[in-house]
């Protein structure tokens, strides 16, 4: 397996949730690269960069997939996010 490294992309937003929207956003629109686990995705303050809050709920679902919607979702996981 190769080795995996993150990307740090400072950016602004008004409050956490807005953060949070504009990582979802981020992480979805690369996800046709196959290098990309957007369902690790995370989010920090600038000036706590140790302290992260996951983007999505990412909990493993039969047949090997992962839930794509955001972690904070109501009702069952799902593999495929919400129209």
């Amino acid at each position: 397996m190769s080795p995996r490294w993150v990307v740090h992309l400072p950016f602004t937003a008004s409050d956490q949730p807005a953060a949070r929207r504009f990582a979802a956003a981020l992480a979805r629109s690369v996800t046709f690269l196959p290098e990309v686990d957007a369902g690790e995705t995370t989010v920090s303050a600038e000036d706590e960069q140790g302290v992260r809050q996951r983007v999505f709920c990412d909990l493993p679902l039969p047949g090997g997939r992962r839930c794509v919607r955001r972690t904070d979702h109501d009702g069952p996981c799902s593999a495929r996010p919400p129209r």
